[in-house]
């Protein structure tokens, strides 16, 4: 309620300033000054490692002040020991020293303030928790209300109760344009179609979130519909995408159709505009087998609450065995959309996801599925080890979440011979990944190589952190930890663009993504919580981004899917990264290098 009262102007400056010192609007108005001091906008724990990475000439000192701009920590910047790849030294500002919570900013003399950011506990729980609330915003076949959805409440779209088998996938039993009923799911990406080959990365790595830090998944409240039914919400959510999994298996022969989709891309509309016909298509060895991974999975997590959800642990080990069965009569069976298009109407012109060897789909599922019926049959013949690559998962390279399977059962699968050797590989791999990272521009792993920076780099720099986050858990080593906190930091300011990668947080955050619900629903502000691409020099869709140099080749543009756009598997690993940090926070910690005024 306002009053008719006079407040003096010695006050009004002085709110003023405080106001100024915090909002985010005005860091954005300040960001020639502040975009040259990197670091995460979200904050710090008062005892891990805190470091922001400066664009200046010369390794002037620094401060931290909090927002009444009292000095509480005092530094001097170091340089870097080798260049960015834009060949300029940069200057690292350590100030682990400061512990004291609450909320500050970095300031050079000559240069200026950095964006606002907080020290606290507990400092990336609303953003770890908005990583996974974003699922509920890529729901298909729902309204969203505003109770839980806010102001991108939306109506429904795409009920998918009838969907045309495409002639691609006909069989005897399921001709074409026979119609099934495929239902929930979440949309893949920036477009509105569901496909099995990435809801399977994307919904094990939720999984894994949940096997692995159980206790602290249990606290963290999302506000879904769901919510208070005596599931973990983040199970919850991930329900909402299994059981639309769940429909995509032929049950007269276990096999698996690909993805669920429109002939092609829908235009920019909201959701519920759509009406063209929607499609499964033909079935194929690696939707198969990613199908029969997740849901051994989840078989062994919702075995835990048969009271909550009676027999679906039972339903989902069935629906797994049936779809391995398949793969292993069907052992190559790729999807070549190209190929199908020349052969089937109507053409499919929506993502591929196109897959053409399935060593890694077979180790993964095998390692499931053992894991959880405890048969090794599944393992006999696999091949454990059929190369000496240990690649971070990507949607077309699975093997090593069949390995972080195995290891993190590994009092259960003594029995695998090849376990000490995957143990041995998965820590080299990720000594190699950290190997320079204190003498790199931007004191993370991400930055080490150029090699890093192609379509979905986001996704990479949060699959790092995953990794190293498992080495840690192997051997509890917080170098593997504290690199996994730096990789996090990448992400949320601490790099080359300035950018806090996750729509919805920090000062300097992404507002115009590849995303045809946030573009289309007349509401300013994207839809939170989605990680976008990130820096690709190549271009892929013609946009152009303001530098080719590999860690500056970002741009927030709509039309820019090859740096824009946002997926749900690129949304899984910084779920987990961010989720287990949370989680681990009380192991974090290092030796201070710089000292505190107070």
């Amino acid at each position: 309620m306002r009053k008719n009262f006079k407040i003096p102007g010695c006050v009004i400056g002085n709110i003023l300033s405080v106001l100024l010192f915090i909002h985010p609007a005005y860091a954005q108005s300040k960001d020639a000054a502040s975009s040259r001091i990197k670091l995460n906008q979200i904050g710090f724990y008062p005892k891990s490692i805190k470091k922001a990475v400066v664009l200046t000439e010369n390794a002037a000192p620094f401060t931290i002040q909090n927002i009444t701009k009292q000095i509480v920590f005092k530094g001097n910047l170091k340089e870097s020991v080798k260049p960015a790849f834009s060949g300029k030294t940069t200057y690292i500002a350590d100030f682990t020293g400061l512990k004291k919570t609450g909320e500050y900013k970095l300031y050079i003399e000559g240069l200026g303030y950095s964006y606002p950011f907080f020290i606290n506990n507990n400092v990336h729980q609303k953003i770890a928790a908005g990583v996974v609330k974003a699922y509920y915003f890529m729901r298909a076949s729902t309204p969203l209300p505003s109770k839980y959805a806010g102001k991108w409440a939306r109506t429904e779209g795409h009920p998918d109760t009838s969907v045309l088998i495409h002639p691609s996938a006909a069989s005897d039993k399921r001709p074409a344009g026979f119609i099934i009923s495929s239902p929930r799911g979440w949309y893949d990406a920036g477009d509105y179609n569901k496909y099995v080959v990435n809801s399977g990365i994307s919904t094990s790595t939720l999984l894994s979130l949940y096997e692995d830090f159980p206790a602290y998944m249990k606290t963290v409240k999302l506000n879904i519909p769901e919510s208070g039914n005596g599931l973990p919400d983040l199970l919850n959510e991930v329900l909402w995408n299994l059981r639309w999994m769940l429909t995509m298996q032929d049950p007269n022969d276990g096999g698996v159709y690909h993805k669920l989709t429109n002939a092609a891309f829908d235009k920019f509309e909201m959701p519920d505009k759509d009406k063209t016909p929607r499609y499964v298509v033909q079935k194929g060895t690696a939707a198969a087998l990613d199908f029969a991974a997740v849901t051994a999975q989840a078989a062994r997590i919702f075995k835990q609450f048969p009271q909550q959800l009676p027999g679906l642990a039972d339903s989902c080990l069935k629906a797994s065995k049936s779809a391995w069965k398949w793969a292993a009569e069907y052992p190559n069976v790729a999807y070549r959309q190209d190929e199908n298009n020349r052969k089937f109407n109507p053409s499919v012109t929506t993502g591929a996801y196109g897959d053409n060897t399935f060593t890694d789909e077979f180790i993964w599922a095998a390692s499931e599925l053992f894991v959880t019926t405890h048969d090794d049959a599944y393992l006999k013949h696999i091949n454990l080890l059929p190369d000496d690559r240990m690649p971070v998962p990507s949607w077309a390279q699975v093997k090593l979440l069949g390995y972080y399977t195995l290891l993190k059962n590994e009092g259960r699968v003594k029995e695998i011979t090849d376990l000490p050797e995957i143990k041995k590989r998965l820590l080299a791999a990720s000594d190699e990944l950290i190997n320079g990272v204190e003498d790199n521009a931007w004191q993370t792993s991400m930055t080490l190589s150029a090699k890093h920076f192609g379509w979905g780099s986001n996704s990479d720099a949060a699959n790092e952190g995953v990794m190293l986050l498992q080495a840690y858990k192997l051997t509890n080593d917080k170098k593997y930890l504290n690199n996994a906190l730096a990789d996090l930091d990448y992400l949320l300011g601490r790099n080359a663009t300035g950018y806090c990668y996750v729509t919805g947080y920090g000062s300097k955050t992404p507002m115009h993504p590849h995303h045809r619900p946030s573009a289309s629903d007349g509401v300013v502000d994207p839809i939170p919580g989605l990680l976008v691409g990130g820096p690709n020099p190549g271009m892929q869709d013609g946009i152009k981004v303001p530098s080719k140099v590999p860690d500056e080749a970002y741009i927030d543009d709509t039309r820019a899917y090859a740096a824009n756009e946002i997926t749900i598997n690129w949304n899984a690993p910084i779920a987990y990264l961010a989720n287990a940090i949370e989680a681990l926070q009380a192991e974090l910690g290092s030796t201070p290098e710089s000292k505190s005024t107070k």
